[in-house]
C-alpha cells in the first residue's frame, strides 16, 4: 500500500486531517513529507500500526493519547490517560502570569505540566511549583520538565496539602470544573480523560470552592490567584473569589469570546 491509497481507506472512518496526522505519526514523517510524496509505500507493519490506530480513533479515542503528544503555547507535551489533554483555552493562563512577572508562581492540578512548564520556559527567572494528587500525573510532567529543560519543583497532594507555610506572589489553577450528572462527560474525547480531572460536585464548582476558601493563607499581600472555569460559571467564581476575600476581581475571555479564567487581589 502507498501513502495515498492508506489515507484513502482511513476517510472512511475518519476525517481526513485526523488520518494524515495518525499516518504522519506511524510513518514518523512531517505533514509536509506526508503530503509531497503521496506515492511513497507503507509497509505491511506500518499499515497494520495505521489502521490499528485508525480503529481506535473511529471508537472515540482522542488523537493526543493516540499519538502520545499534545502542543500547548507552542511547545510539545507528552501525554497519556493519566493526565488531561492540553486545551488552547487554557493558555490564558500562561499569558496571565507572562503579564504578572511574579516571583513565586503556583500551578495547581498540574496533570501533564503543561501549564507550569510554558510559564518556566517563559519566565526563567521564576520559582515555579506544581502540585497534582496523581502519581502518575506527576510522572508525566516530570518528564515533560526534563524535555523542556526548566526547573519546576513537582508536589504531590491535594491542592494546598503539601505547601503548609508557604506563599507565593502568583496561584494558577485549572481545577475539575464540571458538574458531575453533565451529559458531555459521556460524549466526545473526555470519556477516556481522568474523571477526577474533570468533574467536581452537582454544580462543577467545589474544587473551586476549595482553592478559593484555602487561597489567601498561600499569597502574599497583594498576590494573585487566577482560575479557568467553565463557560457558565463566571458570575459564580466571582462571588466565591469575593466570599474569600479577594478584591479587584477580573473576568478574561478566551479566543470563543467566553469568560473562561477569573481572578482576584488579595488585599
Amino acid at each position: 500500500m502507498r501513502i495515498a491509497g492508506a489515507l484513502e481507506e482511513a476517510r472512511a472512518s475518519i476525517p481526513l486531517r485526523e488520518a494524515r496526522l495518525l499516518l504522519c505519526h506511524v510513518l514518523g514523517l512531517s505533514l509536509a513529507a506526508l503530503e509531497t510524496h503521496p506515492e511513497r509505500k507503507v509497509s505491511s507493519g506500518e499499515t497494520a500500526s495505521f489502521r490499528a490506530l485508525v480503529a481506535r480513533r473511529t471508537a472515540g479515542e482522542p488523537i493526543a493519547y493516540l499519538m502520545g503528544h499534545r502542543e500547548f503555547h507552542g511547545l510539545d507535551f507528552r501525554v497519556t490517560p493519566d493526565v488531561l489533554i492540553p486545551r488552547e483555552e487554557t493558555e490564558l493562563l500562561v499569558e496571565l502570569a507572562l503579564e504578572a512577572k511574579a516571583a513565586r508562581i503556583l500551578d495547581l492540578g498540574t496533570g501533564s505540566g503543561c501549564l507550569a512548564i510554558a510559564v518556566a520556559k517563559s519566565l526563567p527567572g521564576a520559582e515555579v511549583t506544581a502540585v497534582d494528587a496523581s502519581a502518575a500525573a506527576l510522572d508525566v510532567a516530570r518528564g515533560n520538565a526534563a524535555r523542556h529543560e526548566v526547573s519546576v519543583r513537582f508536589l504531590q497532594g491535594d491542592w494546598f496539602v503539601p505547601l503548609a507555610g508557604e506563599r507565593f506572589d502568583l496561584i494558577l489553577a485549572n481545577p475539575p470544573y464540571v458538574a458531575e450528572a453533565d451529559p458531555h462527560l459521556a460524549q466526545g474525547d473526555v470519556r477516556f480523560e481522568p474523571r477526577g480531572a474533570l468533574a467536581a460536585g452537582p454544580q462543577g464548582l467545589d474544587d473551586i470552592r476549595r482553592i478559593a476558601a484555602a487561597a489567601p493563607v498561600h499569597l502574599v499581600p497583594c498576590g494573585r490567584l487566577w482560575f479557568e472555569h467553565g463557560y457558565d460559571q463566571a458570575s459564580a467564581v466571582a462571588a466565591l473569589l469575593a466570599a474569600a476575600g479577594f478584591a479587584a476581581i477580573e473576568q478574561r475571555r478566551d479566543l470563543a469570546g467566553i469568560l473562561r479564567v477569573s481572578g482576584g487581589r488579595l488585599p
